[in-house]
Parts: C-alpha cells; structure tokens; sequence
C-alpha cells in the first residue's frame, strides 16, 4: 500500500513517521506548501518533498493520502483525492459544517474511494476498556459521564486556531473526541446545552449531553490552560465506576540532573511511548481496512454524527437553551423535557 502525506505539521509527522516504521506500507510522498516543514519530514523519513498538491499528485504514485491539514481545509482536500481517485484518511474534526461533512462521504461514495476519519480516542487503550466495560453491562445501568481535555492554546503557534471560521474552536477541534466517546459507549443522544467562555488565550466551553438511555454527560474543554496537556473520564453506573486520568497513567517517569544555573537538583518529565503507538494502530487499522475492505472501528458517519452534536453545543451557545436532537413526540409538541 503506498500513502502519502498532505500537512506537515505536527500531525503529518505522527502520520508519516507511522507510516514509514510500517513494513507494509511505502511512503511515498509528503507535501506541504511550507517547503521547509515536507523537506525536513522528508529527510526524516527518506521520502520526496513536494510543496504542492498538483506536483504531488503528477510525479508520486500513492494509493491512499493522509490529510493532516487545518480543519477548514478538509472538504477542499477530499475532493481533490477524490477526483483522482485516492483513498483518504483524514484527521478530526471531518469538516467545519454538517452539510459539508455529508456531502464529503456522498462524494467520496460516488467516486468509489473510502474516507476514514481520525477519531483516534477510539484506540486509546483506557478509553476502549471503559467502553467495553460499559457494553458488557459491568457498571449497569449508566448515570453520568465526566470527561475533561485540557491543554494549551494551540492559537499562540498556530494562529489560524484562534479563527473559529477555520479552526471551528475549542469544542470542534479538541472537544469532539469525548463528544465521539460518549456517541460511542452511551449511545445517541438525545439533547445538547453548552456554555463557553473565550478571551484572546482562553477557550473555554461545558457541554452537557443527554443521551437515549436517560445518562448525562459533563464535557469541559479547554484552551489556555496553564498546566501540560491531560485527559480525565469518570463513568458511573448503578453496579460501579470506571476512571482514566492520563496525568496518573504514564508508562514512563524520567528524572535529570539539571543545570547547576536552573537552581534545581531534579526535574521530572512524564512521557507514554503508548502515544504514538496509538497512531500507529489507528493508522495501521485504516490501512488493513483497506486491504481487506472492512468496516473500520470508527466510519465517516460517526464522524459526522459527532460533528452535529459539536453543531448543537455551538447553537446552544448563541442561543442559551437546550437543543433537542432526537425529540419524542412530546417534545416536538412544545412539551417540557
């Protein structure tokens, strides 16, 4: 299978590095219109540059290209694969719009190219025991779900992050993972009411979900906060809880000697070689999908379905009430929830 990679930025090297350590795969190509950044990833990889699609597409053979490109750029990019018939695997969120999330999986059905889509929280190895342990009923009955992603702005590297028109915000681009999880392990939800806060370094929003099944989910996301990166889940059922806290789960703890001018004896970094290995299943999962033509662990259309939720928070915020998702009879009457 040969792949390419469009965005070099710090996704196109998850995706490429991935790539490249896979021995059924071939690399073929990465691209970026910053000549530097496909250059250097080039270089790491020992695969062409190209600083243009159009140059890409003429002098690489590739089977399949990965999008790793800002989120307002994907409905553009998919088609261009499309029309030349490439498979695409594409980072979250799919697009910026339902209606252009749709139209994207009609077009790549028409033109026979499948299009995954990123949700790599799917892979994780906490989240799917916590799934599994609430498909296989051993919390019971579900009442509540508590999810936190917190992190720095990606705004003050990338500025086109602080651009909701291209980047959709805090709850579009980084909120949508647990938005997908809760689709994914309580079943469709029923309604969304969301509040968000943002200054020129914060995004900040809550979002709650109620689901089919009667279990609210408490989702916060933020961008700006001034501590690293880190994930929590709490799920409680009538028979049990479930936790994941990534600043408790690291696989590794790294203590150094410091400079004698820091004024420290020991700093400690905390990594998880499980990080990138996650890519790498979802990657090498997308790509088996296409060798063998099975239904992925995450489709297009759960994307999709993620991304309306996403939709639903943003309406509730600009209009301060609840959005109703799935109404009941009753519901669509007028009646109270």
């Amino acid at each position: 299978m040969k792949v390419a990679v469009v965005g070099c930025g710090g996704m196109g090297r998850v995706h490429a590095l991935a790539y490249a350590a896979m021995p059924d795969v071939e690399l073929t190509g990465v691209c970026d219109t910053q000549s530097g950044l496909s250059c250097e990833l080039a270089e790491q990889t020992g695969t062409p540059a190209f600083d243009s699609w159009a140059r890409l597409v003429a002098e690489a053979d590739f089977d399949v290209v990965s999008l790793t490109l800002p989120s307002h750029l994907h409905r553009e990019f998919v088609k261009k694969a499309a029309d030349v018939g490439k498979h695409i695997i594409c980072e979250k969120p799919i697009a910026l719009s339902t209606d252009d999330a749709s139209w994207m999986i009609r077009y790549c059905e028409e033109r026979g190219v499948r299009l995954f889509i990123g949700h790599v929280v799917r892979f994780f190895p906490d989240y799917r025991h916590m799934q599994r342990q609430v498909a296989e009923g051993r919390l019971g009955r579900i009442g509540t779900l508590h999810a936190k992603r917190m992190g720095e702005h990606p705004g003050e590297a990338k500025p086109w992050f602080k651009d909701t028109a291209r980047s959709g915000g805090v709850i579009t681009d980084l909120m949508i993972h647990d938005i997908d999880f809760v689709r994914w392990t309580l079943g469709e939800v029923r309604s969304v009411y969301a509040l968000e806060h943002t200054s020129e370094r914060l995004d900040y929003a809550a979002v709650t979900l109620i689901t089919e099944s009667g279990a609210v989910a408490n989702l916060e996301a933020c961008w700006g906060y001034p501590a690293p990166f880190y994930t929590a889940v709490e799920i409680a059922g009538s028979e049990g809880v479930v936790r994941a806290d990534s600043r408790k789960t690291h696989s590794l703890h790294i203590r150094k000697s410091t400079q004698p001018a820091s004024g420290e004896s020991f700093t400690e970094a905390k990594y998880s070689p499980l990080y990138k290995e996650v890519y790498e299943r979802e990657l090498h999962h997308f790509i088996a999908c296409l060798q063998d033509g099975s239904e992925p662990d995450v489709t297009a259309f759960d994307a999709l379905k993620a991304l309306e939720i996403a939709e639903a928070a943003l309406e509730s915020i600009r209009t301060g009430k609840a959005v109703l998702l799935h109404p009941t009879t009753a519901e669509s009457k007028g009646e109270s929830l």
